[in-house]
């Protein structure tokens, strides 16, 4: 689940309103394109979630919705996806891969499942992703749903790509709140951190496409660090191929 930093702008949010794809089904392919800038490319690639993400729009409408301002521009794309969960550690979803998955062959849900929010590059700097979150709690709320589950990107992550998920999700500031800001910002919402998920998105590529998505030379085998990328990427030339698991933090609002 990725987002811009904790945003504390001026950026008025008050008067945005929630539109879902089941209301306006040409939303789906607006607020792609309003909002692929705030992604690395990389992260579009993910081996399961290309084959299960177009799903979301046309299988689960009903969960799919922009934050639009009074003059009808789109604020944050906002997808989610109900899924099973007994509560339990032991129960959660194989990462975000893992969660996508479960929403698609079990119908019988009591969990929504935040996939995403994400803010167009250029409203970095508002307030816009605290709302977008307490949109979405209002939506399991809702939908007769008791929990927010969210597997979060944390957005800090890549200025620490060599530090395990598990020991990065655990730093706090002095004033006791969590170090990273989007876990902060779900924090400040009220929800706790459940454990990290240091597999959590899966992306394989041949040796080319990893260099055309870095920008980024690998000339052997090897670890890499690549910019915005929150561990490294295990290249293999001679098998020409290059494989990256996205770490995140599952956090859980109770709505």
């Amino acid at each position: 689940m990725d987002s811009p930093e904790e945003t504390t702008g001026d950026i008025d949010v008050d008067t945005a309103t929630v539109v879902t794809y089941a209301e306006r089904p040409e939303l789906d392919a607006l607020a792609w394109e309003v909002t692929n800038d705030a992604f690395p490319e990389y992260n579009n690639h993910g081996d399961t979630l290309t084959d299960y993400w177009p799903r979301l729009a046309s299988e689960r409408p009903d969960f799919q919705f922009c934050l639009i301002d009074r003059s009808g521009s789109i604020l944050a794309r906002c997808e989610s996806l109900p899924i099973q969960w007994t509560g339990s550690l032991d129960d959660l979803p194989a990462g975000i891969d893992g969660a996508i998955v479960r929403g698609f062959k079990n119908q019988d849900a009591n969990t929504l499942c935040a996939m995403v929010i994400c803010v167009p590059r250029s409203l970095h700097g508002g307030s816009i992703s605290p709302a977008a979150l307490r949109a979405m709690r209002d939506l399991a709320t809702a939908h007769g749903f008791d929990n927010l589950l969210a597997p979060v990107r944390p957005s800090w992550k890549e200025r620490y790509p060599l530090v395990p998920i598990e020991q990065y999700a655990t730093w706090r500031r002095s004033d006791g709140l969590l170090f990273d800001p989007w876990l902060r910002t779900h924090e400040r919402l009220g929800a706790r951190v459940l454990r990290a998920e240091p597999k959590s998105l899966r992306i394989t590529g041949a040796v080319a496409e990893w260099e055309e998505r870095t920008r980024l030379a690998f000339p052997e085998s090897g670890s890499y660090w690549f910019p915005q990328g929150l561990s490294t990427v295990s290249i293999d030339v001679a098998a020409d191929v290059g494989q990256y698991w996205e770490p995140n933090v599952w956090m859980l609002h109770e709505t």
